[in-house]
Parts: C-alpha cells; structure tokens; sequence
C-alpha cells in the first residue's frame, strides 16, 4: 500500500502527472537509450519511433496511481497480468526496473522542473517502486513455473516449413513459418490464444523483439507463427522484423523464440464462443478452432472476419478446415471489396454485428486494430454482452488496456 503521506502527495498531483504523462515518457525513453544503449534491443523501434511506447507506459503508470488513490477504480489485477506477460516474453528482468525507475524519475523532474519538490518525488517515487516490485514478483514466478533463467530467455528454433497464405504486388504479404526446436526437445506447453516472441539478429547486426501469435493449436513438436509484412504508411518505417522473417528466413533457419505467453487464452467450458478478427488477427482464433476442432468439437461457435478481399484474407483455408470439425459453427464475412468472393458467403463493407444472434452467455475473443475492437465492443455491449465476457489481444503496445472506450 501507499504510505498515507504519498496518498495525499499523489490525490493532489496525480492530476498534473498525468496531464504531462505522455511527454513525460517521451523524454524518459531517449534519455535512458542515451545512457544504456544495450536496452535498444528490448524495445520495439517502430514503437519508439510512433510514441506508442511512450503512450502505453504513461497510461500504466496513470492507471496504476489512480488504482492506489482511488478505492472505486477498477481492478489493475488484469493490467499487471498482461504487462507481467509480456515482459517475460521480452525478457525482462529485475535490475532493469532500477534503470527505468531512475530514468523515469528525471523525466519527471525535467518535464515539471521546480513543481518537483522533494517530497512529491518521494510519493511518485514510491508509486513507481509498489508497481515494479509487482510486476517483478510476478515475472519471477511466470519464470519459474516455466524453468526460465530470465538472463537466457531465448531458445533456438529451426524454420522447417514455410507457408505463403497472401500475396500482393508480387510479394508474399503473410506467411506461416512452421518452426521446431533446435535442440531437439519439446515446445512448452502452453495455451491457444498465447504468442510467442522472436528475437532475429537483423542484417545491421542489432536484435528486435517481435511478438506473434501462435497460429495453430498446442503441439508438442512444432510452433507456427503466421506474420504479415508491415510496410510503412504515412512515414511510418517498414516493420523490420515482419519483413526480415518473410524474406530472409527459409527453411532452415534459426530463430531465437521465447516461451509462449499471454493471458487471453481458450479455458475449458461449455459455453459458446464468438471469435471476432480482423486482417491478421485471426491467428489467435485459428488456433482456438483448430484446438476446439481436436479437443471440444460440440462446443457451439460464431466466427466473425472482416477483411480487405478474399484475396487478402489470411488462414482462410486452416480455418475453414478445422471449422468443418465442429458440431455447431456459425461463419459470417465481411469485404471491402467481394471481387474473388463468389464462393463464399461474404457480406460488402465493413464489419456489422447487429444483427448477428449471439447468446447471452457467450464469451468473446477479439483480434484487429484498436478502432475496430472498439467498434466491435461497443456494438456486442449494446446487444447486452457484459464487458467481462469480451477478451481481446493486441499486437505491439496495448494503448487500450486503462481506456477501452
């Protein structure tokens, strides 16, 4: 707990910090890079580069200051999980809490300047030390529960089959690489719904952390992962790890991965699904099928996918296999564009679940970009599906987490 002196510290200023809070971490991450350059290689450059980082960690820090200060704020349990999760699949680890916390803290200072007086920085100094000392001991435990020296996260899997699922302009835009350990050994087991992070060292030399999910249910000798080439928009760099696996990782090469991770995960139950995508992110619902397909094939099912075109619609084929296995499916599409659809039963436009029929205890995953996730929530919420009920997953920082509206 906060001590009763930084309670009231933070009740007062908690408003200004987080007035401030996005430039706040804007300044914090250049100047922590500047003094450990080594932590380049932790952090998602693309991120750094659009100031998503930046926004994610403002609104954690946020939210978990409100969450100490504010007895009728919502529960930060599922934030600190998910954050706890994907640091262990980055491979965080404890001594690099007191680099941020230091570097953070003169962000602070740099950005208020005099307003910092000693005892506000003692409060928000100890509102950042209860949040790393969580997540530390949380990371600690996922780590040992998985025999995990956070020092040597990684593990070397071997490309054994490469899959083309979409192609534009010539070029492969989304490929499945099926991948197994180098070593011999088994994958871990784990959740479908979980992704794993990949670690290549990129033709500059640098490594970059990407994570992806697992496209397929749990198997005990291979993973797959199914990536879509990033190409930059606007400004926006091309994505260096999405690119560099699809056009420079054949069968045969190694991969540092990391274990599988992620709270948004299939849990054993009778009650029906509706599984909800967008572009690419209908990886975590084709492994959910393909698990519901060899696990529990009587458990009813909605799929809901909206996409550019046919042509552009990953895993469509896997999916639709595996959903041939299940007793009680309902599928439902949506193009923008129908050219190439005439065998399937597409609706023209974007996404409209309104007059889709979805039962009263139904639980929901979700996958695509945040403004269509959010389209999808408030739509589900409207038609009485409780917000506890829709479970979602996002790709890179999650600027949803604290503002889901």
């Amino acid at each position: 707990m906060l001590s009763a002196q930084s309670t009231e510290i933070v009740k007062a200023t908690a408003g200004v910090v987080a007035e401030h809070a996005v430039e706040i971490t804007s300044r914090f991450y250049p100047h922590m890079f500047d003094a450990h350059p080594e932590l380049l290689g932790v952090f998602n450059r693309a991120d750094q580069e659009l100031g998503e980082q930046a926004q994610a960690l403002a609104a954690s820090v946020v939210a978990y200051a409100v969450h100490l200060i504010d007895p009728d704020a919502p529960s930060f349990e599922p934030v600190l999980q998910r954050i706890a999760q994907k640091h262990v699949s980055l491979g965080i680890t404890a001594p690099q809490y007191t680099i941020v916390g230091h570097h953070l803290m003169w962000a602070i200072g740099d950005v208020l300047g005099d307003a910092v007086t000693p005892e506000i920085a003692a409060a928000w100094d100890e509102v950042y030390w209860l949040f790393a000392l969580q997540l530390v001991a949380e990371e600690a435990k996922v780590y040992a529960q998985n025999g995990i020296d956070p020092e040597n996260p990684w593990r070397d899997y071997t490309v054994t089959d490469r899959v083309v699922e979409v192609t534009a302009d010539g070029s492969d835009e989304v490929v499945t690489l099926v991948m197994t350990p180098a070593d011999g050994g088994e994958v871990p087991s784990h959740h479908a719904g979980q992704y794993v992070t990949v670690n290549p060292t990129l033709p500059d030399g640098g490594t970059q952390p990407r994570q992806y999910t697992i496209s397929s249910a749990p198997r005990s000798q291979t993973l797959q992962i199914t990536v879509r080439r990033v190409r930059g928009v606007d400004g926006a760099p091309d994505g260096l790890v999405s690119n560099f696996l699809i056009d420079q990782c054949p069968e045969g090469s190694t991969i540092p991965v990391s274990i599988p991770c992620g709270d948004v995960v299939l849990e054993d139950s009778t009650d029906p699904l509706v599984l909800v995508s967008a572009g690419v992110g209908i990886t975590p619902m084709a492994a959910i099928v393909d698990d519901l397909a060899e696990r529990a094939p009587s458990r009813p099912v909605i799929l809901a996918h909206a996409d550019a075109s046919a042509a552009r619609h990953p895993l469509y084929d896997t999916v639709a296999a595996s959903a041939r296995r299940l007793e009680s499916v309902g599928s439902h599409l949506w193009y923008e564009d129908l050219e190439g659809a005439a065998d399937r039963d597409a609706v023209e436009g974007l996404m409209d679940l309104s007059t889709i029929d979805v039962p009263e205890n139904a639980t929901v995953f979700m996958c695509g970009p945040l403004p269509f996730m959010r389209n999808v929530r408030r739509t589900l919420m409207d038609k009485g599906v409780s917000s506890e009920a829709i479970r979602y997953e996002v790709f890179g920082p999650d600027l949803w987490a604290q503002n889901p509206n």
